[in-house]
């Protein structure tokens, strides 16, 4: 069922998405070469634990997943496109990896994601994330009030074709309030000018990803962290963005992006 939230439960969104954004602000002056993967998910637990917010993740046991979520966010290095579980393994310099956290804040959910390079920079890498990026900010602009939900797909599409990339619709952005994935499904490619008309009161998670040289993936052994078939590299951005009456908020903009 689609819900489109009220202002009173906007600023209880607001609340949530600023609070995921500290996180992965944390998380990000976190990350280093050498840094253990265990180390990152403790963060996101202490401060869950300070703010008392809940994880969407530790419980969260849906039909792909082989148990349990069990950690507090996703980290997912180089090859690991999506859900990947955290791990004893230290980064190393050139990894590139995707934080994807969502936490509930007063029974509200906001959910973000962000790539990184760690250490020495790839061109590739920093290509891969440019895109992504700029598919997330070519989405954002389409979540305006009278649009369609393919507009929101086609820009994020465009993009990623326009780099030459193949998209994998198995998973992309969703609604986002009470729960972290509800109605709409929000595909990562589409026909403008179709699907559902985007209301004022709208909220959803607006996530691209994308791998180098395959839009095909395998799950590994842990049952949950999803792999390029190929080997290639990966890239995920996300934002919690609320659709208003005069366009776009994204609900989770970090410190570089609120000063930017």
């Amino acid at each position: 069922m689609i819900e489109l939230r009220t202002p009173a439960e906007l600023d209880g969104l607001r609340v949530a998405g600023r609070f995921v954004a500290d996180v992965l602000d944390e998380l990000l002056d976190a990350i280093d070469v050498g840094v253990n993967l265990l180390d990152l998910d403790r963060v996101a637990a202490r401060m869950i634990a300070e703010r008392g917010a809940e994880s969407c993740y530790v419980d969260y046991h849906p039909s792909f997943g082989k148990s349990p979520f069990g950690k507090n966010l996703c980290t997912s290095v180089n090859d690991a496109a999506l859900h990947g579980l955290p791990h004893d393994a230290a980064l190393q310099d050139g990894d590139l990896v995707s934080l994807d956290f969502a936490a509930s804040v007063d029974g509200w959910v906001a959910d973000s994601a962000v790539s990184v390079q760690v250490g020495t920079p790839r061109d590739e890498d920093q290509a891969l994330i440019a895109t992504v990026e700029r598919a997330l900010a070519a989405g954002i602009a389409q979540a305006a009030p009278g649009n369609k939900l393919g507009d929101v797909s086609h820009a994020i599409g465009h993009v990623a074709h326009q780099a030459g990339h193949d998209v994998n619709l198995q998973f992309g952005g969703h609604g986002v309030g009470r729960t972290m994935h509800g109605d709409p499904h929000v595909p990562n490619d589409g026909r403008p000018g179709r699907g559902l008309k985007l209301r004022p009161g709208l909220v959803v998670a607006i996530e691209p990803w994308l791998m180098q040289t395959t839009d095909e993936l395998y799950q590994d052994d842990d049952g949950w962290t999803l792999r390029s078939v190929d080997g290639s590299r990966a890239a995920h951005v996300e934002h919690t963005v609320a659709v208003t009456e005069t366009g776009p908020e994204v609900l989770t903009l970090r410190r570089a992006e609120r000063a930017g």
